[in-house]
């Protein structure tokens, strides 16, 4: 039902650009308008993971570079039954974690150095499990897609609005569509992020069997995402979808956010760890930070590469 759901409300969001380009170049722009989606989202489906990676400047790591977190996703993707997915390192002080790849077969998982540096391993494990219920799901795709076309509404918005001609109706017309069209797809990308972040959630909890130390983890994130600047999403704001909690700095909490109210998330973890035995995933569990712990080693855990 949530496939379904998400291919309706993608086909929403390519209608909404048909539509915006039907105001500002009649036929012949509602046309293009379509020929332009179908591109987006075809060159979206085969480099969906290099756009992001690359958006974000990330390292991929292996068993050798990064042996300790490495090995954790390799663990946790066994307990999914996925593939392999490859493992990045952001080096960012934003603490927060992504998935991308359009399949299972050709997914990566995401975590920034600023995330491992204020988590603990239980709380990493939680985090990764989570990106990787997002793979499972095959959510990946869809937030890149979804990102991508309300990204382009918005450009193809304002430039209806610097651009536009025409007066009377149709000069009215094209500007209300101007200025609605964005906000309908952010509604619709709202929808689409929400759903599917509470379903990894869930499914983050059952890979990990920790669904205390995820909501531990949340906690910390969304607190240290509020104090730090993410200049990828100051840059793209469509891109905040892709984040396990919302890259918004300060305090302020938008009503129309991409993701669910972080309260909530962690009420409904909790709820699931009361009914599992807490020895397993107590918050508090291991205080070892993966960062932490690769420089008292020397080991090449440390997120920033100092140990190598």
């Amino acid at each position: 039902m949530n496939q379904f759901k998400t291919l309706i409300m993608l086909a929403v969001m390519t209608a909404l650009f048909m539509g915006v380009g039907l105001m500002l170049g009649g036929r012949m722009g509602m046309l293009l308008a379509l020929v332009v989606a179908a591109g987006m989202n075809l060159f979206t489906y085969w480099n969906a993971d290099k756009i992001v990676l690359r958006m974000h400047n990330a390292r991929q790591v292996d068993a050798r570079s990064a042996p300790e977190f490495y090995g954790l996703v390799e663990r946790l993707a066994a307990k999914a039954q996925l593939p392999m997915p490859k493992v990045y390192i952001v080096d960012s002080p934003h603490p927060n974690a992504f998935a991308t790849g359009r399949n299972p077969e050709n997914a990566a998982v995401a975590a920034t150095s600023g995330l491992l540096e204020i988590l603990n391993r239980d709380e990493v494990e939680g985090v990764m499990a989570h990106e990787l219920a997002h793979v499972r799901n095959r959510d990946t795709l869809i937030m890149t897609m979804t990102a991508t076309i309300a990204g382009a509404i918005s450009m193809l918005a304002s430039y209806g609005y610097f651009f536009r001609g025409g007066g009377g109706r149709a000069g009215l017309a094209a500007l209300v569509a101007v200025f609605l069209a964005p906000f309908a797809a952010m509604i619709v990308q709202m929808a689409i992020s929400r759903t599917r972040e509470y379903g990894a959630d869930r499914g983050g909890a059952e890979i990990s069997g920790k669904p205390g130390a995820l909501a531990s983890a949340l906690a910390k994130l969304a607190n240290g995402a509020s104090r730090v600047h993410n200049p990828v999403v100051e840059r793209n704001p469509a891109a905040a979808q892709l984040y396990i909690v919302p890259a918004v700095f300060g305090r302020a909490r938008s009503l129309f956010s991409t993701h669910p109210d972080t309260g909530d998330r962690i009420a409904r973890l909790n709820k699931m760890a009361a009914v599992t035995d807490g020895s397993d995933f107590g918050p508090g569990g291991t205080d070892d930070r993966l960062g932490g712990e690769g420089r008292r080693s020397g080991s090449a855990l440390d997120p920033h590469g100092r140990g190598r």
